[in-house]
């Protein structure tokens, strides 16, 4: 494979919010004699988007919410392989308020949204670059990497979620018609993270609870996928569209219990599907001031499909997170949401 697989810095660095990953792009096949034959960036893409989700949720919160995102992408190509970073801040409205108010369906307060912080990183290292070979290029197969990555997360929030992990596996990279590419990555996956629900307050009797909330999941593994394509089936004057789309599996993880303390088995976490299946982007800057502009200004519309948030279980009636008293289901641990924004590059 040749340059030509960077286009566009790696489809937009994904286009992604979330845990989705950056292309693996191809390198020359052939590693250069020494690295300081290339410059140490071949690539070096960086973003600023403004996004609005219309019906976003938030566990514990007691009706949808929207949510401002406003988010930071860096993605660069190395000789060996490549590094993706998003870092975003979202803004939720006063249905999913901050600390220390608590939710209510159907009334008005005067709390703040909650504010939240997410931050993920991605870096993958090529078999063909390490080695210095071809054998991992074999019919749509272009490479296959080593992938390492974290991913942290805070709201303030009476749930008070604090999550962090890591991951680690392979991602197989796959060519798409179109300059476009497919990428597949098996991993492990290890979570921690923070739940107030789970305090002694808040456990019936014969539970001890987590004395601070802090929860120590058990290791699991993930399937993260994500992919990217020009419309180039399109007349050339309208040749201005993309599709993008990422989805994460993770698998259950237990109940965050460690040590001798213990929790009810209505918090046995489910599998986890955070994706975003579809996204739709026009290069609004190549439509308005030429080929030269290509992807400095994107405008994008995008679906957000997000299942047992977080590993909670929204089928368990007996959740008291994702239920009300009473077993009714509040919706706020599957989020179903359309999704838009601009992105510019710089």
């Amino acid at each position: 494979m040749s340059f030509k697989s960077f286009t566009l810095a790696a489809g937009l660095a994904v286009a992604t919010f979330g845990s989705a990953l950056a292309a693996d792009v191809a390198l020359p096949v052939k590693a250069p004699k020494s690295v300081l034959d290339l410059p140490f960036f071949i690539v070096n893409d960086n973003r600023l988007t403004y996004a609005y989700q219309f019906t976003a949720t938030a566990p514990g919160a007691a009706d949808r919410t929207a949510k401002q995102v406003f988010a930071f992408t860096h993605f660069d190509v190395w000789a060996y392989g490549t590094n993706f970073i998003n870092l975003e801040l979202l803004k939720s409205d006063s249905r999913d308020p901050a600390s220390p108010c608590l939710p209510t369906v159907g009334v008005a307060n005067n709390c703040a949204g909650a504010m939240e912080f997410y931050g993920l990183f991605r870096s993958t290292f090529g078999w063909n670059q390490l080695f210095n070979t071809k054998a991992f290029s074999v019919g749509p197969l272009s490479n296959i990497s080593f992938i390492v990555g974290a991913d942290g997360e805070t709201e303030n929030q009476f749930l008070a979620p604090n999550k962090k992990d890591v991951v680690a596996g392979l991602q197989f990279a796959f060519d798409l018609p179109y300059k476009g590419y497919l990428n597949v990555s098996p991993l492990y996956y290890q979570e921690w993270n923070h739940n107030a629900f789970l305090t002694p307050g808040f456990m019936p009797a014969g539970f001890t609870g987590l004395p601070d909330g802090n929860t120590h999941f058990h290791a699991t593994w993930a399937v993260e996928v994500n992919y990217y394509m020009d419309l180039g089936f399109l007349p050339e004057n309208l040749q201005y569209f993309a599709v993008s789309g990422r989805a994460g599996f993770y698998g259950p993880k237990g109940n965050g219990a460690y040590g001798n303390y213990t929790v009810p088995a209505t918090n046995n976490t489910k599998m986890e599907i955070n994706s975003e299946p579809i996204r739709l982007t026009f290069d609004a800057s190549k439509a308005f001031w030429g080929p030269k502009y290509t992807h400095f200004l994107d405008v994008w519309v995008a679906y957000r499909y997000w299942e047992n948030k977080f590993g909670l279980d929204d089928g368990n009636p007996a959740n008291g997170v994702c239920f009300f008293a009473g077993g009714v289901n509040n919706k706020s641990c599957t989020e179903k949401s359309l999704y838009s924004g601009v992105s510019v590059k710089f």
